[in-house]
């Protein structure tokens, strides 16, 4: 395997979770009478560009399917989250009636609603026919495609350049990095903005946030390797926020490289920190699969001690990386009978791999469990305050990262 960006050969392993089918491969009741397929979870670093990757063992139009379940618009924190930052972008950028917004891995139109309405012209690029319908029903024209240099220049010659290209969570996703920042080259207008949001990967490894990893996730990026990988196609990086989002997330503004906005102060703190952290070491790319082997078997002892102590557990956010964390801990219905989503999409399906089932919230009304295991870590206070009604039978709350701890 050599690295995706720069195309040195890969020995240095990062993680090796064993084996899973990928995560968001969620099982109709008719699929429990067949096998799955299971792919090798082992991420690698490169020494040379220190971009963190997985193999594409699955192909990503795969991974991405028809079928796809995740809608981001089911978490009011993140649709708050997606308002505020059209809000910004659009001050900041002086955005109006005369410029073009272009999201790339749009879903469901969570955010492009709120550029539709402050009146600012928009196009959505989405691959999955399922979210891509979702957002067409709330008026917001997208195109399902995947995003790459070539499909960059198709958009170009049909429709112009974007004076903004948004990407939240999708430069992680795209099996072929280098192509898909080229397309960005491309789209962009001389005078117009990329920003990109991605989970930081300082915060991965700190935090020993190993359920992120799952076959979806192609990359796990570092500030400095990005800023190498929009380089070499031409982007500079003028800007950098810090997010709380997904545990720690990065915001990029990127720019032509020979345009004039000035770097901000931002962009070499973050380096900084990331060389003081130790990013630039190869001692830091060894330090994740101890944790890992410590969340997952604290998580089992819990759950088996529960079990024997005659309490109930349930799951709650039938998340990729809750499917990540039950498949490496060999969790099944045993120790955790059902995991309870707010998206009817994903409500009576199955778990890949653990096959558990996935049901309604009214379930913990009428069983009362002892327990809820909080599996989208990152959504913790928006999910425990939904969820404060089961103190009323002296229910609690827990999360199993970066550490078991009931809430």
């Amino acid at each position: 395997m050599k690295c995706r960006h720069c195309q040195t050969p890969l020995s240095r392993v990062f993680a090796d979770l064993g084996t899973a089918p990928p995560s968001n491969a969620f099982l109709r009741p008719q699929d429990l009478e067949a096998p799955e397929v299971y792919f090798p979870l082992k991420i690698f670093a490169c020494d040379h560009c220190r971009l963190v990757q997985v193999d594409e063992v699955q192909r990503h139009d795969a991974l991405f399917s028809s079928d796809y379940v995740y809608f981001s618009s089911f978490s009011s924190s993140w649709l708050a989250h997606a308002r505020a930052y059209v809000e910004q972008a659009a001050e900041r950028l002086a955005l109006g009636p005369q410029s073009l917004v272009v999201e790339i891995a749009s879903n469901d139109g969570y955010l492009l609603q709120y550029v539709q309405q402050r009146g600012i012209p928009c196009v959505g690029i989405e691959p999955t026919a399922s979210t891509a319908a979702a957002a067409r029903a709330k008026g917001i024209e997208s195109l399902e495609r995947f995003f790459g240099a070539a499909f960059a220049r198709e958009f170009v010659d049909g429709r112009g350049r974007a004076d903004l290209v948004v990407g939240n969570n999708v430069l992680a996703h795209v099996p072929d990095i280098n192509d898909f920042v080229a397309g960005l080259k491309t789209v962009l207008a001389p005078q117009g903005c990329v920003t990109m949001e991605f989970p930081h990967l300082l915060r991965l490894v700190e935090q020993g946030q190993f359920d992120t990893i799952y076959h979806e996730h192609f990359s796990y990026l570092g500030f400095g390797t990005v800023q190498r990988i929009f380089a070499a196609a031409g982007l500079a990086i003028w800007d950098v926020e810090q997010l709380p989002t997904h545990g720690g997330s990065l915001r990029i503004w990127a720019q032509h490289a020979d345009h004039a906005r000035a770097v901000q102060p931002r962009v070499a703190a973050l380096l900084a920190e990331e060389a003081a952290a130790g990013m630039n070491e190869p001692a830091f790319y060894e330090s994740l699969q101890p944790r890992a082997e410590r969340i997952k078997n604290d998580l089992l002892v819990w759950l088996i001690e529960q079990r024997r102590a005659g309490k109930r557990v349930a799951a709650y956010g039938a998340a990729a990386k809750g499917c990540t964390l039950l498949n490496w801990a060999g969790v099944r219905v045993d120790l955790l009978p059902y995991v309870v989503d707010a998206s009817p999409h994903k409500q009576g399906r199955f778990l890949p791999g653990s096959r558990i089932p996935v049901v309604a919230e009214s379930r913990l009304r009428q069983e009362q469990p002892d327990y809820v295991l909080i599996l989208p870590w990152n959504l913790r206070e928006e999910i425990a305050s939904q969820l404060a009604y089961i103190r009323d039978w002296g229910g609690r709350c827990v999360v199993a990262v970066p550490a078991l701890e009931v809430v």
